[in-house]
């Protein structure tokens, strides 16, 4: 399912055009979103969609998401992360699988800005445990309008992962990771000539160990181990206190299984994991039927996003009936 999902054409025909959107998360960095807006986008719920290492909002699993949401009647913001979709020139600095600091500047500003009362995160491989991460800083503090958080195939350990990616079996997706993170830092160099040293890029092997040369440093980390100890959502995950849900499957060749079983995880009663026995990386794709194209994770994400915007707004509801009763 892994490589299905990769491979496998897919078209949106009833997916609008999308609007560009820029997001200044910090003084030195942007970046683009792909955006789907209701007429009334204030009236809808907004679905952000985060996608995997070395993705883009032009992910297959990201435009169909959002094809499902937008048909649902909401609003959806597919973001690139820093650096992604060809947006190098965009930010100054690189990008790490743990840094939440821009989904929390995006969210603030759908919610601040456009006056958006209902939000849902989604997110897919690195972008599932930016979610998860995002959720447990947030502990106690969400916004109010922070109605759940989904993540499929989510990195939630990352040293457990990137081991499992330098097992044997798996050399057709550890070079795939490499040859695009070495793709990204020499268009990157093309715009921030000098910044980044190239001259160890031609060593670099394994995800491992661009993150020790480039990413680890770059960001202050002691080391690669450090960086993938501190980045992942496993040191949060217990503080989650809005709805959340998590999609993994025991096939796939690079997320082992056991972290979702870790009693942080199962025994957060706002956790619902489902470990599914197949679904491989980001897969998850069963027969196409009528309307509904298989691609089963995307659809529960939706449901799960509608079903906690339903419960808010009741409850909300149900909150100024009784501010007007007293």
């Amino acid at each position: 399912m892994t490589l299905f999902g990769w491979g496998n054409p897919r078209y949106f025909p009833r997916l609008p055009p999308p609007a560009v959107r820029y997001f200044d998360v910090d003084h030195d960095a942007r970046v683009l979103a792909h955006c789907h807006w209701q007429p009334r986008p204030w009236e809808h719920t907004t679905l952000l969609v985060l996608h995997g290492l070395n993705g883009s909002s032009d992910a297959h699993y990201m435009r169909g998401v959002a094809a499902k949401a937008f048909a649902r009647g909401m609003n959806v913001v597919r973001l690139n992360q820093r650096n992604c979709g060809n947006t190098e020139h965009l930010s100054a600095g690189l990008f790490h699988s743990g840094l939440t600091s821009d989904v929390r500047r995006v969210v603030e500003e759908l919610v601040a800005v456009d006056g958006l009362p209902l939000v849902g995160v989604a997110g897919y491989s690195l972008g599932g445990n930016l979610a998860l991460k995002l959720a447990g800083e947030y502990a106690t503090h969400a916004p109010a309008a922070l109605v759940a958080v989904c993540a499929v195939s989510p990195i939630i350990e990352i040293s457990q992962c990137v081991r499992a990616l330098e097992r044997r079996e798996n050399v057709l997706y550890q070079w795939n990771f490499v040859k695009d993170l070495k793709r990204r830092l020499r268009r990157k160099d093309h715009f921030w000539p000098g910044r980044f040293d190239l001259t160890k890029l031609d060593r670099v092997k394994t995800v491992r160990e661009f993150d020790e040369a480039y990413t680890a440093p770059h960001f202050g980390f002691k080391d690669a181990e450090d960086y993938y100890h501190r980045a992942s959502a496993m040191r949060v995950v217990e503080h989650i206190r809005v709805p959340a849900l998590i999609m993994t499957a025991e096939d796939d060749p690079f997320v082992p299984a056991q972290p979702f079983h870790d009693p942080k995880v199962v025994s957060n009663p706002n956790i619902t994991v489902w470990a599914c026995r197949h679904g491989g990386h980001c897969g998850f794709v069963g027969p196409a039927d009528g309307e509904d194209d298989g691609y089963w994770a995307e659809r529960q994400i939706v449901d799960f996003v509608e079903r906690h915007a339903a419960v808010k707004k009741t409850k909300d509801t149900e909150g100024r009936l009784s501010l007007v009763q007293d």
